[in-house]
């Protein structure tokens, strides 16, 4: 395994380049399945797991916490410590079973963090909360009661780092403008959906009226350059399947001139290597100049096996500059 820094001061960890995505545990990928692929990622070096207080209210018939609650499980049979470094987001579950995030759900105000965050630890079985992210914005709270409620529980020892996903690029940087004006931390690792592929930004979408659905655009790319001290963990960096599996089509947001040439550098440089273009796509990822934490799930040991031989996979620099030139 390979490892890099996320954070910066005393919150820094230390965290392998490919992250576990735990959305689908304990709902989707019954708790057998997902106690083996926990160990064996943690046999094979890996230390970062993320969830979040809303997974997976869509499967289960409720509000979420049920990879929360699996997670926790896990870590008590095990004797899982501090070595294991577990993100969770808040923000985004329904209020009540059978709603969702866009019409009910917890939101970022002062009351809302301080109590999910309370209800995520209870179900993760911590005494504090190694990443928290703000899952998704709340435009009806003051940005200031926000980053003022996530500040508190880092200064209370409750929450180590603090990150944001799927907002608004300008909405991050006023964020973390406040939260230095105010002398509190701030968020340092942001989690956006990122693959090789590039997505249009004119699709319908429920988080942005952009139509971006988090993804990680030129912008946020941009700031990332300029702001050294940022991580993006990159979530479904394989288009859940659909490089590879027929049964998967693209999503609408990838139809468009460009993705047939960048498909074909990918399946290009997979054939040179031996590798799978699922390997591929995160290889490029883990090498690249900028830090971007793949961030990928798996629904069985079968699957991770092949995500974590990607991180001794090494591209060459004329592999690389192709992948990126594809256009």
């Amino acid at each position: 395994m390979k490892y890099r820094t996320i954070g910066t001061g005393a919150g820094a960890r230390r965290v392998s380049v490919l992250a576990l995505g735990a959305m689908l545990f304990g709902t989707l990928t019954d708790e057998k399945t997902s106690f083996a692929v926990l160990d064996r990622y943690v046999e094979a070096g890996g230390n970062f797991i993320d969830t979040s207080d809303n997974y997976a209210f869509w499967v289960g018939g409720d509000v979420g916490g049920q990879s929360e609650a699996l997670l926790g499980r896990w870590r008590r049979s095990r004797g899982v410590g501090d070595e294991v470094v577990i993100a969770t987001k808040l923000g985004a579950a329904p209020l009540a079973p059978g709603t969702g995030y866009v019409d009910n759900a917890e939101g970022l105000s002062a009351k809302a963090v301080r109590e999910a965050a309370e209800r995520s630890r209870e179900r993760l079985g911590v005494d504090r909360l190694d990443l928290l992210y703000a899952h998704i914005e709340d435009r009806t709270v003051p940005l200031a009661e926000t980053v003022e409620a996530f500040g508190t529980l880092v200064a209370e020892g409750t929450v180590g780092l603090l990150g944001a996903s799927n907002h608004a690029i300008w909405r991050v940087e006023r964020a973390r403008a406040l939260a230095a004006a105010a002398g509190v931390p701030g968020y340092e690792v942001l989690q956006y959906q990122h693959s090789h592929l590039r997505p249009r930004f004119d699709m319908p979408s429920d988080l942005f009226e952009d139509g971006s659905l988090g993804h990680a655009g030129a912008e946020l790319l941009s700031y990332l350059r300029a702001e050294p001290g940022l991580t993006l963990v990159a979530y479904s960096p394989l288009l859940a399947g659909a490089y590879t599996r027929e049964d998967k089509p693209l999503p609408p947001d990838y139809d468009h001139p460009g993705t047939p040439a960048r498909l074909a550098a990918l399946r290009e440089v997979a054939k040179e290597t031996g590798a799978s273009v699922n390997q591929v796509v995160l290889a490029w990822q883990i090498g690249g100049a900028l830090p971007v934490i793949p961030l990928a799930g798996a629904s069985s040991v079968a699957q991770l096996e092949e995500n974590l031989a990607a991180v001794d996979l090494d591209l060459t620099e004329d592999q690389r500059a192709r992948l990126d030139a594809a256009h």
